[in-house]
């Protein structure tokens, strides 16, 4: 196991000037190390992939020395900016991807395909790839510098980085908003076995709705980070009645979504984006997800949607919910959560059976 704080430094002392990242669950010290020590080395939260992939191509462009950080699953994120930008214009720079085992019961299906497929999926890019060294902060280094000088990518296995928790500085403090579970419970009660599809956005999203909404007809998308609204959207345009519960990291991975969804805001669909903020990534490790400086209210209604106050009270969400909901087409509401205890992810079988809930609903 690499010790995290003495990697970070040497990284530091290596010239590394800024990491690009989309967190993982097997970065999570590592991030944590780099958001609490990072002074020479800045960290760079990146709303998707290729995103982190393109901001690191301008800076090393510009004489800098990035480094991407990103999970299996987001290497798919990446591919268009690494073999349309990078290959072709012969930009080297590390790019650190964590490889995501599969076990069945025991892991997200998103990771199933990959979990085999990964080194597949970086020779289609163009790249060769090493396991990130788990011994050797030094031998990491050198890695880094290897990746610097041709096209190839390290791979990071799980417990790669000694522990290290965020700075007290650093942490976010939410207590004066509800739970989302209790969110969750009205939505239950008040939906329960109606004709309402709920989409749940991948990550602790649809483990709570999982756990809360029991009497309600769910999909859980595990994956696919960033479309929960455009399968809604979907499933509106096919006569659907349709609420997506999404958070606010991954309301900004994909916002093409957004402005899609409101070009048919004016027509006979029922589409509702409920999207909970906690301000973070919580299930890949906490850290803030730094969106403070977007008006996510603003941005919606810009595309077109009808949109309700922001909601951080218990009490005003259902009335405020069931006044949007006399409307037709595409309509939105902020909603501020704190946290709930971690919940336990659905089952593979519970998973890939809740497209069921598209069914004659």
């Amino acid at each position: 196991m690499l010790d995290t704080v003495t990697f970070v430094s040497k990284l530091q002392h290596e010239g590394y000037t800024h990491c690009c990242v989309v967190p993982c669950s097997f970065a999570r010290h590592l991030i944590n190390a780099l958001i609490n020590f990072g002074d020479s080395l800045e960290y760079i939260p990146c709303a998707s992939e290729a995103v982190a992939c393109s901001v690191a191509a301008g800076l090393r462009m510009s004489g800098q020395r990035p480094i991407v950080i990103a999970q299996s699953s987001g290497l798919a994120n990446m591919v268009s900016c690494i073999t349309s930008l990078l290959k072709p214009y012969d930009i080297f720079l590390p790019i650190i991807v964590s490889w995501r085992t599969y076990v069945e019961g025991d892991s997200e299906v998103q990771h199933a395909h990959l979990a085999n497929k990964l080194p597949d999926l970086i020779d289609a890019c163009g790249y060769q790839y090493e396991l990130l060294d788990q011994d050797s902060e030094d031998n990491v280094i050198s890695q880094l510098i290897c990746c610097e000088e041709r096209h190839q990518m390290l791979v990071l296995k799980k417990d790669t980085f000694s522990s290290v928790t965020l700075d007290n500085r650093h942490s976010i403090d939410l207590s004066q908003y509800p739970k989302r579970s209790e969110y969750l419970r009205l939505l239950n009660k008040h939906y329960r076995d109606k004709n309402v599809v709920f989409i749940g956005t991948t990550g602790n999203t649809s483990r709570e709705m999982n756990a809360f909404m029991p009497d309600s007809n769910n999909f859980y998308m595990s994956g696919n980070m960033g479309g929960a609204l455009s399968i809604g959207l979907g499933a509106a345009k096919a006569g659907k009645h349709v609420v997506v519960c999404g958070g606010d990291a991954e309301f900004v991975m994909h916002m093409g979504g957004i402005a899609t969804s409101g070009r048919y805001a004016n027509e006979i669909i029922d589409l509702t984006y409920l999207l909970f903020d906690n301000e973070s990534n919580k299930s890949t490790g906490g850290q803030r997800s730094y969106q403070r400086h977007v008006n996510y209210t603003e941005i919606v209604a810009s595309c077109g949607a009808v949109v309700s106050s922001t909601i951080d009270s218990i009490d005003d969400f259902l009335p405020e919910l069931l006044e949007l909901n006399k409307l037709k087409g595409f309509k939105f509401m902020h909603i501020k959560t704190s946290y709930d205890t971690d919940i336990p992810r659905p089952s593979a079988e519970i998973i890939r059976t809740s497209q069921e809930a598209f069914l004659g609903h």
